[in-house]
């Protein structure tokens, strides 16, 4: 933050002759209003246009901008320093081809430096130029230059860069920025723009087998279906054999069909519409490619995760995530480790805060098609989105896929759930009873299952306290352990009702995300949320156990309620006034709800 990034690209616009007249009267004016170089120009204001940027004088957000020279043609992703925004730098090296990592002279390499170097290393970006700003304040010191060099060398060889050109320059005065500077007569490289020109962008392996994941499908009538979307690597042309993944379809191509009409073959880059010969079920989302040498298929990874949700990422807890154009739901299984910016050391994590970088496993409830991100960006690279929010909270790059996805299959069984249901006399279901501790879940659940089995119901309790002396023993209480918990519960609830029994679940459950997932395993209609709604103050005023007690003393941490919040829900199927309605009242409403259905 503050090291002059904006500064460079300001100035570097400038210098070119790339602002019309009225840019520059405009930027005349701006740098007289929030400026910050007296009467000079303030170049940073070229690309810091949100008010809040020039008020507090950082970049927030990533700022887009073309230029072209007579050797080559740019776009600038002007990327913020600041720790809080680094999911916008992330972004913008998410497409770049090559990294200008700024470093004040005065300050060498900081923390922020090494993560984005992390970040850019993660990315796949191994071109960077090490621009060491603000020399004329450093007095054009040739030691200083050089020792930031030598830091900045050690950091990118742990890192993987193979290519780093470091130019000492000064943004605000222009030294080294298009030519030469007679102040720096020492350093004998190229010049900033002189080592962009010269610079040559990753090319696609031109013998790399062919992938295209399909962005659309274009049926504008009976007579035409085609498959749209950008080829990922390879090459291909009409004959050729391909295979749509996940599915393990195989067709050959009939055309490549364009806007300016039939292509005989195309290229990795190239937007097409591919039509096949045979009547493939094929959807967005799924990945054609070459049938000789197709991706693999799985549904578990290992995976490097940059987490940027303000929340903390806590391992069990479902996701949306996005790779290319489709989207699944994903957990993280485990967090290996996380990884310390400065060293590169693995540290032991639970969770990953904001900005924070960890290997993980990821699982998914459906396989897809991918191929590591170092080799191919495309198909290795995804987001993670929340399911409530819809916020992106993580962006992540998969590594390779996890061995036991590719062996674990269903195994068929004669005797289904209908038939065990069937043979009950009963629809299974579950009944999940949520709520504060002391609410009276446990003995609205009790007197709900003494009535059912009374009229002959086959049932079984699920009990917060009874489950945690045996399957869950060896979970806490922090958000993490909840979140696996619940988790836990739910399949085991799942396996009961395929089973044929009606389950009652009663647990706090306090995070709406995790009883959505629970929620999900089931079909529609199975699953009755039931929300027992008693007061904090009335849950605490029964504490027939001493806990809300304890926990305001402090003797118990993470307390529902107290130092950890309890997500009321939004849509039950039955909602409990336990003030106004006494247990055996209650319980009596709930068995209706059940015998109407």
């Amino acid at each position: 933050m503050d090291d002059g990034k904006s500064t460079l690209i300001g100035r570097l616009l400038h210098d070119t002759r790339l602002l019309l007249d009225d840019q520059l009267a405009a930027l005349a004016k701006d740098s007289r209003r929030h400026g910050t170089q007296g009467e000079d120009i303030d170049f940073a204001l070229l690309v810091d246009g949100l008010e809040a940027e020039r008020e507090q004088g950082i970049t927030i957000d990533v700022a887009y901008r073309f230029f072209s020279t007579d050797k080559r043609k740019f776009i600038v992703a002007d990327c913020p320093g600041h720790e809080q925004y680094t999911r916008n730098m992330a972004t913008g090296a998410s497409t770049a081809d090559l990294a200008v990592v700024l470093v004040d002279a005065r300050k060498g390499l900081l923390t922020q430096t090494r993560r984005h170097s992390y970040i850019v290393s993660l990315l796949g970006i191994r071109h960077v130029v090490l621009a060491v700003n603000k020399m004329d304040v450093a007095g054009y010191d040739q030691a200083t230059f050089e020792r930031i060099v030598a830091d900045y060398a050690a950091l990118a060889a742990s890192l993987g860069i193979t290519r780093v050109q470091a130019i000492p320059l000064s943004a605000l005065r222009g030294d080294n920025l298009l030519a030469p500077s007679p102040a720096m007569p020492w350093y004998t490289g190229p010049s900033l723009l002189e080592a962009l020109e010269a610079a040559e962008p990753a090319q696609d392996d031109p013998r790399a087998p062919m992938r295209l994941p399909v962005q659309w499908v274009n049926r504008p009538s009976q007579d035409f279906r085609g498959f749209a979307g950008t080829l990922a690597a390879g090459a291909v042309s009409p004959g050729d054999e391909v295979v749509v993944l996940p599915s393990g379809r195989r067709s050959r191509v009939a055309r490549l069909v364009t806007a300016d009409g039939d292509l005989p073959r195309a290229v990795a880059g190239q937007a097409i519409t591919l039509v096949l010969e045979d009547e493939v079920d094929v959807s967005r989302g799924d990945v054609i490619a070459a049938a000789g040498d197709p991706p693999q298929v799985a549904d578990q990874f290992a995976a490097h995760l940059l987490w940027m949700g303000a929340q903390s990422l806590l391992p069990g807890r479902p996701y949306l995530l996005k790779i290319g154009a489709r989207t699944v739901t994903a957990q993280v299984t485990e967090i290996k480790h996380k990884v310390d910016v400065n060293t590169q050391a693995a540290l032991a994590a639970k969770h990953l805060e904001l900005n924070e970088v960890g290997v993980v496993n990821l699982s998914l409830d459906q396989a897809i098609a991918f191929e590591p991100y170092a080799a191919n960006r495309r198909l290795g690279g995804f987001i993670l989105i929340d399911r409530q929010s819809n916020a992106t909270v993580a962006a992540g790059t998969l590594d390779f896929a996890l061995r036991r996805a590719a062996n674990i299959h269903w195994q068929h069984l004669d005797v289904d759930r209908t038939a065990r249901a069937r043979i009950k006399g009963q629809q299974p279901r579950v009944l999940w009873f949520t709520g504060l501790s002391g609410a009276g879940k446990s003995t609205i659940a009790n007197l709900v299952d003494k009535q059912l089995h009374a009229q002959g119901f086959h049932t079984f309790i699920l009990d917060g306290d009874n489950v945690r002396h045996g399957l869950n023993r060896d979970l806490g209480f922090t958000d993490e352990d909840r979140v696996e918990n619940i988790r836990r519960v739910a399949e085991v609830a799942k396996l009961m009702a395929d089973a044929g029994l009606i389950v009652l679940v009663s647990f706090i459950s306090p995070f709406r995300a995790e009883r959505r997932m629970a929620r999900e395993l089931f079909a529609p209609g199975e699953f009755l949320e039931v929300h027992v709604d008693t007061p904090l103050a009335e849950a605490e005023r029964r504490d027939a156990k001493g806990l809300y007690a304890k926990a305001r003393a402090g003797q118990i941490r993470n307390f529902t309620g107290i130092d950890s919040p309890y997500e009321a829900p939004e849509a039950a199927e039955l909602v409990l006034d336990t003030v106004s309605q006494t247990p055996e009242q209650l319980a009596a409403v709930v068995v209706a709800r059940v015998l109407e259905e």
